[in-house]
């Protein structure tokens, strides 16, 4: 492992841990830098996955409490009975279509110019979603009916193009149909836990016969990099929607979205990774 190594893990962890669950685009941000560091191919795929989990990691830690009580409860307890339907409902829609057009997606999407032009329009619904009069249905996850989940969950598979947004879409998704910030932004936590993971699986075998031992390093220094910052990115999100709405990541978007198109448009930047769209 060289420094130049070990640098762009950290880099790399730091974005991911930041990103996962605030609605501007993990997957989006990792394009964006992976491609200014050059750092592309099957190990990177690889890379990523693992990272992943580690900020996942931080969302188990963080709910361990709810999520034993859950786990325990399932036998007879009807309201964690309710609450794991809701999340298997709300989990499989992004499942089937991401089986179905997951490798198209990664050819034809994954490149900086697409994610900058969904930063945009994401930017855009969020500031749309925020100023519209917002009536809430349900103040917690437990108050979520069948089809609340349903709804979110559809949601949810807009996030499959690149800058879009995992924990944007389903917040919003939340939003518009009737849940409170804080129930919306906790169901889209719990929602990121079997959907993270289902795909962390998938691209681990297709892409994880590239790792070798003396990878364990680079995705040590990305994995704890990434559970350190996912950890502080979600107490803070916590904090901050309860006095704050969600526009100000709407306008981060829109900003960065567009700077990345300037870019391109006048050739500041090569995006050597885009392809002819």
């Amino acid at each position: 492992m060289t420094l130049g190594d070990a640098v762009d893990a950290l880099v790399l962890g730091i974005v991911e841990g930041l990103t996962e669950f605030v609605p501007v685009s993990s997957t989006g941000h990792q394009i964006v830098v992976a491609d200014l560091l050059n750092f592309r191919g099957d190990f990177a795929i690889a890379f990523n996955v693992i990272i992943q989990l580690g900020a996942i990691l931080a969302v188990v830690w963080e709910y361990r409490g709810k999520i034993v009580h859950v786990v325990a409860g399932l036998p007879s307890d009807r309201e964690a009975q309710r609450f794991t339907r809701n999340l298997l409902i709300a989990f499989f829609p992004a499942v089937i279509l991401g089986l179905l057009f997951a490798d198209i997606i990664q050819e034809y999407l994954f490149n900086p110019i697409t994610v900058a032009t969904a930063l945009v329009i994401g930017g855009l619904i969020i500031l749309w979603a925020e100023k519209r009069d917002h009536r809430v249905r349900a103040n917690s996850t437990e108050e979520m009916r069948w089809s609340d989940a349903l709804k979110i969950g559809l949601c949810q598979c807009l996030a499959l193009i690149p800058g879009t947004s995992r924990s944007g879409s389903t917040i919003m998704g939340g939003l518009i149909f009737g849940m409170s910030r804080k129930a919306a932004t906790e169901f889209s936590f719990f929602l990121a836990i079997p959907t993270m993971i289902g795909a962390t699986v998938y691209m681990f075998l297709k892409h994880g016969s590239t790792l070798l031992a003396g990878d364990l390093g680079v995705l040590a220094i990305g994995f704890v990099t990434s559970f350190i910052f996912a950890m502080i990115a979600v107490r803070g999100l916590l904090k901050f929607i309860g006095q704050h709405s969600y526009a100000v990541f709407a306008w981060y978007r829109i900003a960065f979205g567009l700077f990345i198109l300037a870019t391109w448009v006048f050739g500041w930047i090569d995006w050597t990774s885009v392809t002819d769209l």
